[in-house]
């Protein structure tokens, strides 16, 4: 007992001494720290107006509680598993095509022999993710205008008839999803292609040494190094499965495809701010954020077991 007092005192002497040592490297934490205290935890105690009728003359600690109303209310509503059926859809048909595409690219990018063509490609790809939303859609309506659109045009072209492309319910998932793919296939395949780069070169060698095909380099050397990467953000976007792109979504949609446009990010909107209904949408709102914060709990403890990957 005697012989522990000094190490103990030794290891508090040994982290102030640290502290004092790296104290700037603690101040450029600061602004981060700030900045998500500000606007990721402090806003988090709105979760509040889910359990109240909030009257904004009374605010949040002055207005009556109702307890689980406003949940029951939703669930009760017969849109209300529509609602969550378009959201679960969209996200889905969004993850399966725009998840693996990146990686895809990363893997022909990183065999490509010109490198001058391969890094051509790849700013062709990367530069979309920087078109605005709005910018993006407006694009979309030119393109698909069933008068001056090139797509109509071209399938006139081809003996078909025009399509209204953007007012028909039928392709407005199809082309979200082709859309998101394209905007952000290229972005998304740039922590791939990092990842590519710290692949030993050996093992490129010992694999062409012993007459391994390309697709068997990609296989047994080229998706085994990445896999952690792959899990990783593969968590991730399961974890925000139930967030797809509120903006889009909104700007794509019409009373004409409302039947499989209206999601839960354009429930909360309409029901919130249209409507006035904070509670309301405050409600909704938390059970999407719950359901994400599940999904997240579940794949993080799946992949741990599975691969001994994970986020914590």
């Amino acid at each position: 007992m005697i012989d522990a007092m000094p190490k103990v005192k030794r290891k508090g002497k040994g982290v102030l001494a640290y502290l004092k040592e790296n104290w700037d490297l603690y101040v450029m934490l600061v602004p981060a720290v700030a900045f998500i205290a500000i606007f990721a935890y402090w806003p988090m105690y709105g979760v509040l107006m889910a359990f109240q009728n909030f009257n904004p003359f009374q605010g949040i600690f002055g207005s009556p509680w109702v307890g689980l109303a406003h949940f029951e209310r939703f669930f009760g509503t017969p849109t209300a598993m529509r609602i969550i059926m378009n959201t679960v859809i969209l996200s889905v048909q969004t993850l399966i095509f725009t998840f693996p595409a990146p990686i895809i690219l990363a893997i022909m990018l990183h065999y490509c022999i010109s490198k001058r063509f391969s890094r051509i490609v790849q700013s062709a790809t990367y530069f979309p993710f920087f078109i605005a939303t709005v910018v993006l859609v407006g694009m979309m309506h030119l393109f698909f205008s069933p008068s001056v659109g090139i797509v109509n045009h071209a399938l006139e072209a081809l003996g078909g008839q025009r399509i209204v492309f953007m007012a028909d319910a039928a392709w407005f998932r199809p082309l979200f999803v082709g859309s998101r793919v394209w905007q952000g296939t290229g972005f998304g395949a740039i922590i791939f292609i990092a990842a590519l780069a710290g692949v030993d070169p050996t093992l490129y060698e010992a694999a062409t040494i012993d007459g391994a095909s390309k697709w068997n380099r990609i296989r047994h050397i080229d998706l085994p190094t990445i896999m952690p990467t792959i899990i990783i953000m593969l968590i991730l976007s399961l974890g925000s499965i139930m967030s797809v792109g509120f903006e889009q979504v909104f700007l794509m949609q019409n009373p004409r495809n409302t039947e499989v446009s209206e999601i839960i990010a354009t429930y909360v909107y309409r029901m919130g701010l249209m409507e006035g209904r904070f509670s309301f949408a405050a409600a909704v709102g938390l059970f999407n954020s719950v359901v994400n914060f599940v999904l997240l709990i579940i794949v993080n403890f799946i992949a741990k077991k599975v691969s001994s990957t994970s986020l914590w």
